[in-house]
């Protein structure tokens, strides 16, 4: 069993975003890339395993200090592999400081047959920071014919504005998950699942410009999508039958609603392409 820790702290000094505090232990990894023209200081966050079995802990914490701007990226697909009864934990903790901006974009989370996964994000944004997070989970292996029927899928998602709990949503798959994911009332057929959350101040404003974006960007009738507000958080989700295009439509409106809101490049990561 596997048990890694990321800390990484980023601050605004002598008129730059820099790295404040960095700890790492296997499997994770920390990496800096050139960010490119107009993006913020980029950390790429790697799991050396290859993948998560059962038993393994990873511990996250990404927080971005007053005035910093910063994004942290996942370099590749995770994967949580068959388990024998033990779950994989992911905790995650993401801080943000008054008139700080920070992204969560890591790639998609595949969780194979009998996979047993339990992930957490904690959010605390103060006011005047601002948040935007996002994740995905794909069911089964696809490409090798696998379909999710049996195991674990809890994420949860925690929001907190100035240390005040204002929004917790979670999703729970347990056991035989054939009938959820396939029922009209359930997840219909999807093979992938996907949300993004934003905290800020302007988050209720931003909703019908949220919502023009998925009009703009999707037109398969094999996804459906959504968008909400609670307060200073911006909630939208996906649901799709085919994990790739999910992913695609994903990236076009993450790059758009980026741009939109924090006139950033509308663009993803690289790694995202590869």
């Amino acid at each position: 069993m596997a048990s890694g820790r990321a800390e990484i702290d980023f601050a605004y000094t002598d008129g730059r975003t820099r790295l404040s505090h960095l700890y790492q232990s296997d499997p994770l990894r920390i990496l800096f890339p050139d960010p490119g023209a107009g993006e913020p200081e980029t950390a790429t966050l790697v799991t050396t395993s290859g993948g998560l079995v059962g038993g393994d802990h990873l511990s996250i914490s990404v927080a971005a200090g007053a005035g910093a701007t910063a994004r942290v990226v996942g370099q590749a697909a995770e994967k949580v592999y068959r388990s024998t009864g033990a779950d994989v934990r992911i905790d995650m903790r993401l801080s943000v400081a008054a008139d700080g901006w920070l992204e969560w974009l890591p790639q998609e989370t595949i969780v194979f047959d009998s996979a047993r996964l339990r992930r957490r994000a904690e959010l605390d944004v103060a006011p005047g920071g601002r948040l935007l997070a996002g994740e995905m989970i794909v069911f089964g292996r696809a490409a090798m014919g696998e379909v999710l029927q049996d195991g674990l899928v809890h994420e949860a998602w925690d929001v907190h504005r100035g240390g005040r709990l204002v929004w917790a949503d979670a999703v729970h798959l347990d056991g035989d998950v054939t009938n959820t994911l396939t029922a009209a009332a359930g997840f219909d057929g999807a093979a992938a699942f996907a949300s993004m959350v934003y905290a800020g101040d302007d988050a209720a404003a931003l909703l019908p410009s949220a919502r023009a974006g998925l009009d703009a960007v999707t037109a398969d009738r094999d996804l459906r999508c959504a968008a909400t507000c609670v307060g200073d958080v911006l909630i939208v989700r996906w649901l799709g039958r085919d994990a790739r295009r999910l992913r695609d439509t994903y990236g076009k409106f993450w790059a758009d609603f980026r741009h939109r809101i924090a006139e950033l490049p509308a663009a993803m990561p690289r790694l995202w392409a590869i």
